[in-house]
């Protein structure tokens, strides 16, 4: 079996989950979900960043200790997992000892290596970003964008790592390497940041002013600045596993640069460890058109939405919705378009179709097919084109296309028994129409099936109850489960099943 090993980013745990975590966490799930089905010996890892001025900060505010904090909003993050019907392999924690121990390992090499330096720094440092900043980070009219919240000149020691000596190899890595980064235009982005001349990465903070952190081995007067304790989570999590490199890092386009596509592959460098295979860069959920604030009110609680519809029909919006590497936008109103027209109508429709038809003039057992005919054998060349279409769009992580190329299957499926009409051949005695009714219900059936095994990693809970219904057990190998065949002839089959009930319509 090939090992694949895959990563969400770790969450920093300043806030509670929001949709942007959701989505990543969903989108991993899918892959990794996809790679096992192709016969990957998958290992998949997300968790949490817990170190770090904010969370000392916020931890003050409330009269409690950092880890006490850090255990309350982890555990929300933890929870979020079943929520989602995410098949995660670990949850690390920058607190946990196996990554502590790892962080002050890796810097202690680098240390010996010649490749950190102690020396003194006058600058200004956002506290909200918990990074120093360079005259170049300021506005037109000489003010700090929003985002670094407030910024304060300081004077301090502080350790350095050698970052600037590897910009030139990491230009040539990202030359060769087109397709390290996904989509290619972000490699193209990070191309154009360094035409700048990188600074040598400040990698500690002084214990006087920040506690909360992981002491330096050489050092204990400092602790670990964020980003070289959390990006060593990816590698920490699986240094005694054997798992090393990741196949592909999942994270958001706002941490692609500098840190998961400069000082992440430089530390790597630097330490002479592998490099991560690839790094998928996905976009921004706005909802209502709108950036996401909890405090206007404008947010979506993902939890809210599995309660109510189902964890399948949030994970299959959110896969759908957005391109892979795209931003897009969430609204109820585009929720209930695909849960009532592709969900309910579609593939709920046709599910319980099956079942009645199959109950009603089979007794309720799928019959052996006859001799297709031009109906049955057009249905199965869809087949086996949306098959030879589907796998290749899912390894290039183009699920919403996969998808939709899927439900257009289905349609087609629902569009064939109005063509067979099996309640119309089920009132006719003749012996030419009763082996065209039991040739439709096996094909319908047999579509079905099929259809729910190229959903199987998005809607994993959907396609578990619809096998049940069809009194079938998928076996292991995923590929020969795509082969149209008579796996279902004889099988006995419930009466009905709602997968997806009309929601609830909405209060005055």
């Amino acid at each position: 079996m090939k090992s694949f090993y895959i990563t969400t980013a770790i969450d920093y745990v300043n806030g509670s989950p929001h949709l942007g975590h959701a989505y990543e966490k969903v989108l991993t799930d899918v892959i990794a979900r996809f790679r096992r089905l192709m016969g990957d010996n998958v290992y998949f890892l997300t968790g949490v960043d817990e170190h770090g001025q904010k969370v000392q900060q916020s931890a003050q505010a409330r009269g409690i200790a950092p880890q006490q904090f850090a255990d309350e909003v982890s555990a929300e993050f933890r929870a979020l997992l079943p929520q989602l019907n995410i098949s995660n392999d670990d949850f690390i924690r920058t607190t946990d000892e196996r990554h502590k121990r790892v962080v002050r390992q890796l810097l202690q090499q680098l240390f010996d290596k010649g490749e950190i330096y102690l020396a003194e720094y006058k600058g200004f440092y956002s506290t909200r970003q918990e990074q120093f900043l360079q005259e170049k980070d300021r506005q037109a009219d000489g003010s700090w964008p929003e985002i670094f919240g407030e910024v304060t000149e300081i004077t301090e020691s502080n350790y350095f790592f050698k970052l600037r000596q590897y910009q030139d190899w990491l230009v040539d890595f990202l030359t060769k390497h087109e397709d390290f980064i996904f989509p290619r235009y972000r490699q193209k982005q990070v191309l154009e940041f360094l035409k700048d001349p990188l600074n040598d990465l400040c990698i500690s903070r002084p214990r006087e002013r920040l506690e909360w952190g992981i002491p330096l081995p050489f050092d204990e007067n400092y602790v670990t600045y964020v980003w070289f304790d959390a990006l060593v989570n990816y590698y920490s999590a699986v240094a005694d596993r054997g798992r090393w490199p990741a196949d592909c890092h999942v994270i958001g386009k706002d941490i692609l640069v500098p840190p998961h596509a400069v000082y992440w592959p430089i530390m790597l460098q630097a330490l002479g460890l592998p490099l991560p295979k690839s790094i998928l860069v996905h976009g921004w959920w706005t909802v209502n058109g709108v950036k996401m604030s909890k405090s206007t009110g404008n947010f979506i609680v993902p939890a809210d939405y599995a309660g109510e519809f189902g964890v399948d029909a949030l994970r299959y919006f959110l896969i759908r919705e957005m391109n892979v590497g795209q931003d897009s936008d969430f609204t109820r109103a585009q929720f209930l378009v695909r849960y009532n027209s592709e969900l309910a109508n579609n593939l709920g429709n046709l599910v319980n179709r099956t079942l009645n038809m199959t109950t009603r003039f089979g007794a309720g057992m799928v019959p052996a097919a006859g001799p297709a005919g031009e109906a049955e054998q057009e249905l199965q060349a869809l087949w086996e084109k949306t098959r030879g279409e589907v796998i290749p769009l899912c390894e290039g992580f183009q699920f919403h296309t996969g998808l939709d190329k899927t439900f257009a299957f289905i349609t087609a499926t629902n569009a064939y028994i109005e063509k067979r009409a099996p309640w119309k051949l089920g009132k006719s005695a003749a012996p030419e129409d009763q082996a065209l009714l039991r040739t439709s219900l096996a094909t319908m059936a047999e579509a079905l099936r099929l259809g729910v095994a190229l959903l199987q990693a998005v809607m994993p809970a959907t396609a578990e109850k619809i096998n049940a219904v069809l009194g079938y057990t998928p076996g292991k190998v995923w590929s020969e489960e795509l082969t149209w065949g008579t796996k279902l002839t004889g099988a006995k089959v419930a009466e009905a099943l709602v997968l997806f009930p009309r929601p609830a319509p909405a209060q005055k």
